[in-house]
């Protein structure tokens, strides 16, 4: 749906962001959302996208640790991303950080809403949830 209706780019892990500048510092979240507008402006790239997105989607791995995610969330806001998911699996949640004031835990019975990012799209997390293959 966002790429058919050229909402903006979608974006794997294997895409590196710039989150902070001297000395130059990369992170790639495990999904990431770049609005067409900001990506026109920035145009083709060349390695790393020299900007953070607009939406960044962390999930917690069996390795990692909730304060290791928790401190990436933390670095993507920082950075300016407008949005950050992490999905549990285990825990069957989700938590969106707006900011560090707003920050919402979902259950896989709720809807997550991203319209404030993403104009108009909405889904089930249950579906999400289900897909992460752990």
């Amino acid at each position: 749906m966002l790429q058919q209706n050229n909402l903006g780019q979608v974006c794997g892990a294997e895409t590196g962001f710039l989150v902070s500048s001297s000395p130059d510092t990369v992170r790639a979240p495990d999904v990431a959302f770049i609005k067409r507008e900001r990506a026109e402006q920035v145009g083709r790239v060349r390695g790393y996208f020299p900007r953070e997105p607009d939406l960044a989607v962390e999930v917690i791995s069996p390795n990692d640790t909730y304060a290791e995610v928790q401190e990436k969330a933390v670095e993507w806001l920082a950075a300016g991303t407008r949005m950050v998911v992490v999905l549990n699996p285990r825990k069957r949640t989700a938590t969106v950080y707006r900011s560090l004031n707003d920050i919402t835990i979902l259950n896989e019975d709720d809807v997550l809403d991203i319209d404030d990012v993403v104009k108009g799209f909405k889904f089930a997390l249950k579906i999400y949830l289900n897909s992460v293959p752990f």
